[in-house]
This record gives structure tokens, C-alpha cells and sequence, in this order.
């Protein structure tokens, strides 16, 4: 059973930038897709921010599209970083970090269906003007 170890965020000024990371541990099955939801503090739902799959394939939601991007780690291949440039007070958030096994890279910034799933910690990111 894989485990989620989350680290990064943050508290930043507008224009600032940030990174996460995410590592996968345990478990022997590479082949999912990681994605980054976040939820802001009005909001009772997750929304997506980015996914990758397990093939290196990115995707973004429109609104993070040219200033957020996800990299994999060259040394430790269950790592994987998202870097966060040029942040807005809308980026204000908990973020978080989840695997699917079996699920497709969405072109929203997320991966859809898949059939096992985990989360890690969420991280707080706060961006002040």
C-alpha cells in the first residue's frame, strides 16, 4: 500500500513563488497518475490544479496554466515537484497530492476514473498581497 509524503508550501507575496513536492512510498505498481487538487477556504470542494502520468504527460486547469508546473524528480522516480511561479492571492489554498491507479491524464489538470487512489497531507499555501 503506497504512502503519500507531501512537503513545501507556504506562505508567499503576490508574484512569489513556491514548490511542493509529493513522493510515493511504498507499493510496486508505478503506472498512475499523480495529480494536485487543492481547496480554498470558501470552497467545499477540490478543485483540479495539475496531473501527471505515469508515461510524463502534463495538464493544467486554465487557471494555472504558464505559471504552474509539474516536474519529475531525476534521482528519486516517485517524486515528483510542482513548482508554483508568479502566484496570485486565488492561489490561496490547501493543497494536495493523490495517486490513481488505472486513471487517464485529463486535459483539466486532473485524472479520471481509475480504479485504486491515495491521498496525501494536504500542505497550506498562502499568498498575500
Amino acid at each position: 500500500q503506497e504512502r503519500l509524503v507531501v512537503s513545501g508550501g507556504g506562505s508567499v507575496q503576490v508574484g512569489g513563488s513556491l514548490i511542493l513536492s509529493c513522493t510515493v512510498v511504498g507499493g510496486s505498481d508505478s503506472t498512475y497518475c499523480m495529480q494536485w487538487p487543492r481547496q480554498t477556504p470558501a470552497s467545499q470542494k477540490r478543485e483540479p490544479v495539475a496531473a501527471i502520468d505515469a508515461d510524463g504527460s502534463t495538464a493544467y486547469a486554465e487557471s494555472v496554466k504558464g505559471r504552474f508546473t509539474i516536474s519529475e524528480d531525476k534521482v528519486v522516480n516517485t517524486r515528483r515537484y510542482l513548482y508554483m511561479n508568479n502566484l496570485q492571492s486565488e492561489d490561496t489554498a490547501m493543497y494536495y497530492c493523490a495517486i490513481l491507479h488505472g486513471a487517464q491524464l485529463n486535459r483539466g489538470g486532473y485524472c479520471r476514473g481509475g480504479d485504486t487512489g491515495y491521498f496525501g497531507q494536504g500542505t497550506q499555501v498562502t499568498v498575500s498581497s
